[in-house]
């Protein structure tokens, strides 16, 4: 089977960079980009580390993601399933790559940088949410930004209600849980009771 093995190859293949491809990444958050991130209720997390990659949906209202200036960006970590995949990651390569999507719309906004994960009393103090302070925010120093055109989302129709797909159509939580645990998982028991713990562990 033929594969590509260096980038001349690969340049060759795709051919060149368009100019607005190249001039659509700048250093900073330029004004033009801060909506998507202010409008954005929804983005995903990636980052490395010694036991490999990882990529993680992050949500919260619109704004979540502060801007706080040009090169700074911080991110609320809210409560989870404390895997901490993210933030083990983090300590070893500081490095992440985020993506922003605003609901309805097709274009997208992609960040990179480097993380450091800030437990400062007064930083948690910042993002409170029904009473409740996140255990830690990633400040993240920018250092790349652009926007990834609408051609993904618009082949996907990620936005068209008359794609979606019921939720009953695809196995459980408590189905998948069962099967992976050879049956030690009550799956139905735990689909019971997932929407009162859900409504007690958001935040």
């Amino acid at each position: 089977m033929e594969t590509v093995k260096d980038v001349e190859t690969l340049e060759r293949l795709y051919g060149a960079v368009g100019q607005s491809s190249v001039l659509k990444e700048v250093d900073h958050l330029h004004p033009a980009y801060r909506p998507f991130i202010e409008r954005s209720p929804f983005m995903v997390l990636a980052t490395g580390g010694p036991g490999g990659l990882d990529v993680s949906p992050r949500g919260d209202p619109a704004g979540f993601v502060v801007i706080e200036n040009a090169h700074t960006l911080l991110l609320p970590d809210r409560r989870g399933n404390n895997r901490i995949d993210s933030l083990r990651n983090i300590l070893a390569d500081p490095r992440v790559a985020l993506l922003f999507f605003v609901p309805g719309v097709n274009e997208t906004l992609r960040v990179n940088g480097r993380a450091s994960i800030v437990i400062e009393p007064s930083m948690l103090e910042r993002f409170p949410f029904e009473g409740k302070l996140p255990r830690s925010v990633l400040r993240i120093a920018v250092e790349t930004v652009f926007f990834q055109c609408s051609r993904a989302l618009i082949r996907s129709g990620l936005w068209d209600p008359a794609r979606h797909v019921a939720r009953a159509e695809l196995p459980s939580n408590g189905a998948i849980l069962e099967a992976l645990s050879q049956g030690t998982i009550n799956g139905g028991e735990y689909d019971r009771d997932l929407p009162g713990r859900l409504k007690t562990s958001l935040y």
